[in-house]
């Protein structure tokens, strides 16, 4: 089970897109995939086919045809989308999941639609995840995610990647919608700290956006950023499969050639005169894979990296990430730094690593009853299982310390 379970949430954005370009109907070609999987649990052993993928997109392309001439609109609906290629493809085109992520992106559709539906489609992602990492409900994120479908449909947006000069206008958009499906399979919505499916898609995007748009600084960025997170997946849990936080992580464990690539990428996208919002951040990133230990960042760096950021794309995440690192300066003061996360308190509620920042700085003020309190906001925000055990622990820990 385990090993279909991979197969599909590989096979799952390749299947939607090779099927959407067929049918040219979101909804249609999202229920032709799900069906595909069905048949494919009912049909094969425990070791799935070796080309998978082939198979799954092959079966969900003969259920939307079957349904299309069933209900009598093949003539209608076909030459909305259809691009030359047959309807039973074993390898579909490798940029299918990147037209997808454009049309999810289309500028007539509002932004919150366009990041929801690009995680739903492109990444699998589920509505309670999507509403996690969008900080709303699921039955909002529910609603943006038919009205979106509804939009594309009535609108008949092609499906495709668009002429380059509409690329700069839809760029940024796609670029945080990538990074989010990277969010949010780094800190899964439930079980396992990680989904490395969704990370390797995301992943895999940020390649393709790099190599459509090879002379632009944000999607070299963007790469940067993730590939720096990503070295450092190995060390961030136990062989237990308990947390570890940055400042408690092996750095020998840490992905040298990740970080080397990264490091290429990210100075490249800053030396840029259009570098932004991701360049920066992947700044941030670099400074903490070069750093010999945590005791050794240069957090008065990191602070200005930040400061940079938020004059180019301000935000209550970055304001908070800005006062953690703060509170790591030398002569810090720490009560200012407190006043500072309590004042992002309204922006950011649901959003469990604030009360978690509030209680590491209330924990070093000696302030112990208070941070367990704070630890207790967190954990009951938090829907990981490792995060949540994490913060019961850390909860703990500080009930026993003197205050």
């Amino acid at each position: 089970m385990a090993a279909l379970d991979e197969v599909f949430r590989r096979a799952w954005p390749v299947v939607v897109a090779s099927t959407a370009r067929l049918t040219r109907d979101l909804d249609l070609a999202e229920d032709c995939t799900q069906e595909a999987f069905e048949r494919a649990l009912a049909s094969w052993p425990a070791t799935p086919p070796d080309n998978a993928a082939g198979w799954l997109t092959t079966t969900a392309r003969r259920i939307a045809l079957d349904r299309l001439r069933r209900d009598a609109v093949l003539a209608r609906k076909l030459p909305l989308l259809v691009v030359p290629g047959g309807a039973d493809e074993d390898d579909p085109p490798p940029t299918d999941p990147l037209r997808l992520v454009f049309t999810c992106c289309h500028p007539a559709l509002a932004r919150e639609s366009q990041v929801a539906l690009t995680l739903r489609l492109v990444c699998g992602v589920d509505v309670p995840a999507i509403a996690a990492v969008l900080l709303t409900s699921e039955a909002a994120v529910a609603r943006r995610i038919t009205r979106a479908k509804q939009k594309i449909a009535t609108a008949r947006i092609p499906f495709r990647v668009p002429p380059e000069e509409d690329l700069p206008d839809r760029l940024d958009t796609v670029l945080t919608v990538v990074h989010l499906a990277y969010t949010a399979g780094h800190v899964a919505a439930h079980g396992a700290l990680r989904d490395d499916g969704l990370t390797e898609r995301a992943t895999e995007l940020a390649r393709m956006l790099v190599r459509l748009l090879p002379d632009e600084p944000e999607p070299r960025a963007l790469l940067a950023l993730v590939l720096l997170t990503e070295a450092r997946g190995p060390s961030r849990t136990t062989s237990d499969g308990d947390l570890v936080l940055l400042a408690d992580q092996d750095r020998s464990r840490w992905d040298r050639a990740l970080i080397r690539e990264g490091l290429v990428l990210a100075t490249a996208a800053l030396r840029h005169p259009r570098h932004g919002r991701f360049a920066l951040q992947a700044a941030v990133a670099g400074l903490h894979a070069t750093a010999p230990s945590w005791s050794d960042t240069a957090w008065a760096q990191i602070v200005t990296t930040y400061d940079a950021l938020m004059r180019r794309w301000p935000s209550p995440v970055v304001a908070l990430n800005r006062a953690a690192a703060r509170s790591r300066l030398e002569h810090a003061d720490l009560d200012e730094v407190l006043r500072e996360i309590d004042a992002l308190a309204p922006d950011l509620a649901g959003y469990p690593y604030l009360p978690a920042a509030r209680a590491d700085v209330l924990a070093r003020l000696g302030r112990t009853g208070e941070a367990a309190g704070a630890y207790g906001d967190a954990l009951a925000l938090t829907t990981n299982a490792t995060e949540q055990r994490y913060l019961a622990r850390r909860r703990t820990e500080v009930r026993l310390l003197p205050s």
